[in-house]
């Protein structure tokens, strides 16, 4: 068997291994951004008309049938906005024009729609204003749909919650198996895009909230560098690491997303050289993206789960028959030394941020941590019948960021992952990007033990952490399937690097085609869960 042949077969049996073959939808459900408005511009299809073909689809799957609990409220705006955007159309537009995008609900809007990182607490009142991001949605010509359920404030609460489950939206279920998980933090954002609720979606990352729940819904997610996009409006985790990237069925899409969003902000001074690298993104969709690139494989992020490994595998001979250099394995130093700075960083940077953030909101009865954790206990029936919040405890006895411990921590995380890390290893082997499984198939659903992906599971894996903690890009694309679950692959590289991930996913993705939609099992290999009525 000749190289590419092989190349083939092992690619075709990570795709086939244990999945059903599904047809590829022709509807607008699932159509691509730039199949949407060649159709708008034709006449053949109006924005309104998307727009409610969404909004129909998102009560007969999201609120009825499957249920999956990924939008936890539209946007009654919406409808009047396409209209308004049809009754513009044939003059100048932006790159998003017509295309309907959810939001994460940590995401502020300045409108009808609440923002509340999925708690009670922050229900009594909307945003003033919109986040940046959101404007620059709106200038792109983008209808804002709704809000997506999350993990509850962004999985930062307790180590042992369940992803995808907050106390205004529920549980969160994955689109291809609906009692496994969908990861998160931005559950329901990337559930939502997987079952064709809306063309796109913003999700936002710490540490792997883009990259799992994409990778475990099948479709593309993009973890941008840190400053490229604007936080201004975005509930906070930490300043050091947060991000909003996009969330999308395929890379092109993703890419038009992403330079939608792109761009300095003086409400973010993290954001001041962003103006400097945003682009249009979409002049990188190279199908021959791959040939000539040197990559390296992280084998130390591999290795814990054998579906994901094989899916890895399959994806490396796929990208040799198309002219990559692969280095397997690269030593990615200092991996095992980031987890404790990470998290001490987080924990001071939660209490000043949270703060700072519940200081621009209005008409709330919360206004500090400490607020929030009395609320907690206040109405524990309804936020902590499955978890606790000791991560919410343990960030409120921090002191202020001119701490010691607080300084040595961050500069510690950032020098390791980093120039001593991620830097290193592209520098000693001379790589264009790194590569890992995004993480293996879906877990199930555990309300008692929480997540599958806490203190370092074997069962499961990750890759995030060392692009998250040094603030460096990462996109994460489907690759293959294990037992009808889907796995994704991560490309990672440099601070600014975009560019380059975005040429190589997509050149994977144009000749591997590991995307399918999702048949709504309601349970692997069971039987599909119609949709309402």
């Amino acid at each position: 068997m000749t190289h590419r042949l092989l190349a083939r077969s092992l690619l075709a049996t990570a795709l086939l291994a244990s999945a059903p073959l599904c047809a590829q939808q022709h509807d607008d459900a699932y159509a691509s951004i730039a199949q949407l408005q060649q159709r708008m511009s034709e006449g053949t299809l109006g924005s309104q008309v998307l727009t409610q073909q969404y909004l129909a689809r998102i009560r007969r799957i999201d609120q009825s049938g499957p249920a999956l609990h990924a939008v936890l409220e539209t946007n009654p705006d919406a409808l009047k906005i396409a209209a308004a955007l049809d009754a513009k159309r044939g003059k100048a537009h932006g790159p998003l024009y017509g295309i309907p995008v959810l939001l994460k609900d940590n995401i502020d809007t300045g409108d009808h729609e609440r923002t509340t990182a999925g708690s009670l607490a922050l229900t009594d009142a909307p945003a003033p204003r919109d986040a940046t991001l959101v404007t620059k949605l709106r200038t792109a010509g983008a209808v804002i749909l709704g809000k997506t359920n999350l993990s509850e404030w962004a999985d930062f609460r307790s180590n042992h919650a369940s992803s995808g489950w907050s106390g205004v939206g529920g549980q969160t279920r994955n689109p291809y198996a609906l009692d496994r998980n969908p990861c998160g933090s931005s559950s329901g954002s990337a559930a939502a895009v997987a079952a064709g609720l809306a063309t796109v979606a913003i999700g936002t990352e710490t540490d792997g909230s883009i990259i799992c729940p994409a990778s475990m819904n099948g479709i593309v997610g993009i973890k941008p560098t840190l400053g490229l996009v604007s936080r201004a409006g975005i509930v906070p985790i930490t300043h050091n690491q947060d991000t909003a990237g996009p969330i999308a069925r395929n890379v092109a899409d993703a890419a038009a997303l992403l330079g939608a969003i792109a761009g300095s902000d003086p409400r973010d001074p993290a954001t001041v050289d962003a103006d400097k690298h945003a682009t249009d993104y979409t002049k990188y969709l190279d199908p021959n993206g791959l040939k000539g690139k040197r990559i390296g494989v992280v084998r130390e992020l591999a290795g814990n789960e054998p579906n994901a490994d094989r899916v890895l595998d399959a994806a490396i001979a796929a990208m040799k028959a198309q002219g990559a250099i692969i280095v397997d394995p690269v030593k990615l130093p200092h991996l095992k030394e980031l987890g404790d700075p990470e998290i001490a960083v987080m924990l001071y940077d939660f209490k000043h941020d949270i703060n700072a953030y519940l200081e621009t909101r209005t008409g709330l009865k919360v206004h500090t941590l400490a607020d929030l954790i009395a609320f907690d206990k206040a109405h524990a029936a309804e936020e902590m019948t499955w978890f606790g919040q000791e991560l919410f405890e343990q960030a409120e006895t921090k002191g202020p960021l001119t701490d010691a411990a607080y300084r040595d921590a961050l500069a510690k995380a950032k020098q390791l992952s980093g120039p001593e890390g991620i830097d290193a290893a592209l520098k000693a082997d001379h790589l264009d990007a790194l590569l890992a499984p995004s993480w293996g198939p879906a877990f199930t659903t555990d309300p008692v033990l929480g997540d599958h992906i806490v203190s370092g599971d074997p069962t499961v894996g990750g890759a995030s952490q060392p692009a998250a903690v040094a603030g460096y890009p990462s996109i994460t694309v489907p690759a293959g399937w294990a037992h009808g679950l889907p796995v994704g692959i991560v490309f990672f590289g440099t601070k600014w690097s975009e560019p380059a991930l975005i040429s190589m996913a997509y050149g994977f993705e144009q000749h591997t085609h590991a995307w399918q939609p999702p048949k709504f099992l309601d349970t692997v290999a069971g039987k599909p869960v119609p949709p309402g009525r």
